[in-house]
């Protein structure tokens, strides 16, 4: 997750010196998206049922996944 302080963002401001707008590279825009999408299918998912680590390792390697 990024930190505002490492976006480099750059401000446009009003006549008054309130900000308006952000400005930021498409590198971090991107960024930003791929987090709000990760967060949006955390929530669609909250729901759904856990299964432990160990029982994923075992249906990785009962499908040849992982070695045995």
């Amino acid at each position: 997750m990024l930190a505002i302080q490492n976006l480099n963002v750059q401000y446009i401001t009003n006549e008054e010196g309130q900000k308006q707008a952000v400005i930021l590279s498409i590198e971090r825009f991107n960024q930003l998206l791929e987090d709000i999408h990760d967060l949006a299918v955390i929530a669609e998912r909250k729901e759904e049922p856990t299964i432990s680590h160990q029982e994923v390792h075992d249906i990785l390697k009962s499908d040849g996944i992982l070695p045995d």
